[in-house]
């Protein structure tokens, strides 16, 4: 980008967002982040519109298996514990690509919706890469143990749908993290695992944030569409995710990430 010019959005969402390379993709992402930071990009209302939904850039490893088929190891070892660091930096380098194709798909919305998932990709890019320093320390790298692509797969489902998206990625898929990252860090303490610990405390405070991001951009769709955000948030999980909700949830982080009393009580409702 020339000295004064400012970045293309969508440009710099696409390049990013298909990128293969892990690090390659971790210092785009960066530098994006710092252009928009700084007011240095514009959103081109009259740019093409966004290319259908394909796979998202990534390595040729891990290997992509059903949830069900991944390996089930306990925290007592080395390995166990490294199989789970790698789980969680797949679903980081997962929110990488999630966070650009929300910048990338959904255009009209203001410029704060843009500023948010970037500076969400921004901090899933850093996440990922502590996780994956943390993966070396453990005698391992992204990619030694199979993974599986739910997060993916739900934004080839929403693809069509700034509301949906907003709804079932980061207020449900990624809103689990929130319920599961507490019981993963009291595991980890009681096996002496700090340094995991302290990546994870991290994760799990900054992704507050990332999921009342969505919360936010959710209320604002259907409020631009005219429907009533707790009818249409029912709705959605009724038509997605009924038999696959699990709980229990994690109340206090839930309602800082901008969820209603409402809304908890109806999840509890429909989990499994």
């Amino acid at each position: 980008m020339a000295s004064g010019a400012k970045m293309n959005l969508f440009d710099a969402a696409a390049h990013c967002l298909a990128c293969t390379d892990v690090g390659r993709k971790i210092e785009l992402t960066h530098a994006a982040a710092a252009a928009v930071a700084s007011g240095a990009f514009v959103v081109d209302a009259d740019a093409a519109p966004p290319a259908a939904i394909g796979v998202a850039g990534r390595p040729q490893r891990p290997h992509l298996v059903s949830p069900r088929s991944l390996a089930q190891r306990g925290l007592g070892s080395a390995e166990g514990r490294a199989a789970l660091v790698h789980a969680v930096a797949h679903i980081e380098f997962n929110a990488i690509n999630l966070a650009w194709d929300a910048v990338y798909r959904f255009r009209g919305m203001p410029d704060d919706y843009y500023r948010d998932w970037v500076r969400v990709a921004d901090d899933e890019a850093r996440h990922h890469a502590l996780l994956a320093t943390r993966l070396a320390e453990l005698g391992h790298a992204y990619g030694d143990f199979d993974a599986h692509d739910g997060l993916w797969d739900m934004a080839v489902r929403t693809s069509d749908s700034c509301l949906s998206r907003m709804a079932l990625v980061p207020r449900v898929l990624e809103a689990r993290g929130l319920d599961v990252t507490p019981g993963m860090i009291a595991r980890l303490r009681a096996v002496g695992d700090h340094a995991t610990v302290a990546i994870l405390e991290t994760i799990l405070h900054e992704e507050v944030a990332h999921v009342r991001a969505g919360s936010r951009w959710f209320a604002w769709c259907c409020e631009r569409e005219g429907v009533d955000a707790a009818a249409t948030f029912d709705r959605l999980l009724q038509q997605h995710m009924r038999g696959s909700l699990r709980g229990p949830f994690n109340i206090d982080a839930r309602l800082r990430a901008g969820f209603s009393a409402a809304e908890l009580a109806r999840l509890g409702e429909i989990a499994a």
